[in-house]
Parts: structure tokens; sequence; C-alpha cells
């Protein structure tokens, strides 16, 4: 990791990278997104670099959620309030039973390109490039859509800065306090008819009577 540039990348085999047409403004568009603020802080990353040791020497126990990849289309704040929701009670529910803390990873604010067996696909005997992720082109099987757009470079950077700037309030403005989190497992538990769901909620039920008092 000592030689580890931004770019050292470039110097890798990678395949299925998409190919621009326009060159001079996809590299237009790199050049204005390297003078915007980094995503993740230098602070951020530190810490997450001590946890990460504290979980590869038994410490602490790794959980990561989301989905596959993120779209433009289903950006919304109740989407990622409620994957943070989902992340906090499995994590609850984990540090009761493994008896570690928990670092919580999200597969979110960035995750939009997609891995592809094969750089293009057929349907109804047409072949277009295979779709790589919004940040890239489109869903949408057809050429336009298709096409690697550099704009997409820009809208990825917008939403995941808006995305980053929400879950750091959900995380910091009482929003991730343990009672609260309790509580949403209660409500689930209580719709639930499995006993395995209502014992592991009294272990939590205890574990938070303990801290409190």
């Amino acid at each position: 990791m000592k030689n580890w540039k931004p770019n050292s990348w470039r110097a890798k085999t990678a395949k299925h990278l998409p190919v621009y047409e326009n060159e001079g403004k996809l590299n237009e568009v790199l050049k204005e997104i390297s003078k915007f603020p980094p995503l993740v802080f230098a602070g951020e990353t530190r810490t997450l670099k001590h946890m990460l040791g504290e979980v590869s020497e038994g410490k602490a126990f790794l959980f990561q959620g989301g989905d596959c990849a993120e779209s433009f289309e289903e950006f919304h704040p109740d989407n990622i309030r409620d994957l943070f929701k989902v992340i906090l009670q499995v994590s609850l529910i984990l540090t009761v039973s493994s008896h570690l803390p928990i670092v919580k990873i999200g597969r979110v604010a960035g995750q939009f390109s997609k891995p592809r067996s094969s750089s293009t696909e057929v349907i109804n005997g047409k072949e277009l490039p295979s779709y790589l992720g919004d940040n890239i082109n489109g869903m949408k099987f057809d050429e336009q859509s298709r096409k690697p757009d550099p704009g997409r470079l820009l809208k990825s950077y917008s939403q995941s800065a808006s995305t980053l700037n929400l879950l750091r309030a959900f995380s910091q403005g009482g929003f991730a306090d343990l009672s609260k989190v309790h509580l949403w497992n209660m409500d689930f538990v209580n719709k639930s008819a499995d006993k395995k769901f209502k014992e592991i909620q009294n272990k939590v039920m205890e574990a938070l009577n303990f801290m409190h008092a």
C-alpha cells in the first residue's frame, strides 16, 4: 500500500472498462470531479483502518449491508433511512449474540458500478453493450441508453455526497440510539410467531437494561 496512488489502477489489467466515444468530454468530467471535496475524509479512513485491524484479530465482527448496485431512479431519503435502519437492527442483535463490537459497513453512497461476465449482451438477436451501472450507462436496452455517458459520473458523485451527508446526520443525530433500535426490533418480533426471535430479543432487552443500570 506504500506505493498506492489514486491513479495506480491505471497500470493494472482490467476487463470490460467502458469505452467512451468522447474522450475529451470524459477528461473534462474527471478534471472537474478531481476538484470536488473527498466523499470520505482521512480521519474516517484511519478510523475504519483501525476497526478492520480489530476485526482481523478477532476483537470485532464486520457486518456489511446494502444493494448490489445503487440507482439514480431509486434515490430517496426514505430508502437511505430504511437501509441504515436495517443495518442498525442486525448489528444490535449481532452485538448481543457475539459479545463483540460490530464494525458496520454500508454498501452505499457510491456503489453504482456492476461487474459483468461479458462486455455485451444479446436480446432477441440484438447485441448491445452490457449495463455497467448507472454511473456509466442506462439499464434500458437501447443504443442511446447503453452508450457510456461521462455526465453520469457527475450525477453519481452528487448522489453519493448527498447520501453520505444524510447517513452522517442519522448516525450523529440520535437516530442510531440503541433504545430506538431495540423498539424497531420489538415491533418486528411482535409480528412474528417464531420463538427464536423472542429469545434473542429478550437477550437484547437484558443487555440494554444492564447498560442503563
